[in-house]
């Protein structure tokens, strides 16, 4: 399967290097190119892309912004940051916005390369360690307890998540990895992703950061 991806960056000689560099990868290809968030939205209601590859300080609508709009869109889109900035109201912002990776560009070229397909895959980008440092520190802010009402004990968790359910998503919130969740419950790896699997439905969730941060929201989990 060719990974579609759109480029979205202000600066030209970043998009050239990127399009290059994508250009002598079999598995990928560029169908569309934005200089500012507001033509990266269009671009993906337009092209559909698999991926964007998204900066995050573009002119007029930036980058978190964008990231937000194309979550409302009717597409399976998935956006990966790659930015020079990773201060904490970036990564926080993008994670929020519906970004499923974020990366900065001083990162290896292979790894970017790596990194879209990884996202265009359904899964997420970042690493469990600096997972729980992202979130533990994202869901210590005042918004994120919107969901549980600021209460701990798993209060908000839809009715529709079974107990063990509950339990994988605890362990998915902790930055544990499939094969850590079977090993913790006593489960084959196969039963740990169907349990990640059905999370992924019955709440609506783009990615596993995604799941992580419901598990802090919720309450299921303490910074």
């Amino acid at each position: 399967m060719t990974i579609r991806v759109v480029l979205a960056d202000d600066q030209p000689l970043i998009r050239t290097g990127l399009r290059v560099l994508i250009a002598d990868t079999p598995d990928l290809v560029v169908v569309g190119e934005a200089g500012t968030g507001a033509e990266a939205v269009e671009q993906v209601h337009r092209l559909r892309p698999d991926v964007v590859v998204m900066d995050i300080r573009m002119p007029g609508t930036d980058g978190i912004e964008a990231t937000r709009r194309i979550g409302e869109l009717p597409v399976d889109t998935r956006v990966l940051v790659l930015t020079t900035f990773d201060d904490d109201d970036s990564v926080y912002g993008a994670l929020r916005a519906g970004a499923s990776g974020f990366l900065v560009k001083d990162m290896a070229l292979d790894d970017i390369l790596g990194a879209i397909r990884v996202v265009a895959s359904g899964d997420a980008l970042i690493a469990p360690s600096v997972t729980r440092r992202l979130i533990g520190e994202f869901a210590a802010r005042p918004a994120a307890t919107a969901k549980s009402g600021g209460q701990g004990g798993g209060s908000g968790v839809p009715g529709g998540v079974t107990e063990r359910e509950r339990e994988v998503l605890v362990l998915v919130g902790r930055g544990l990895s499939n094969t850590e969740i079977a090993a913790e419950l006593h489960i084959s790896v196969a039963t740990a992703k169907a349990h990640v699997a059905r999370l992924f439905t019955k709440l609506a969730a783009r990615d596993r950061v995604h799941l992580v941060i419901m598990a802090y929201e919720f309450g299921l989990v303490a910074p």
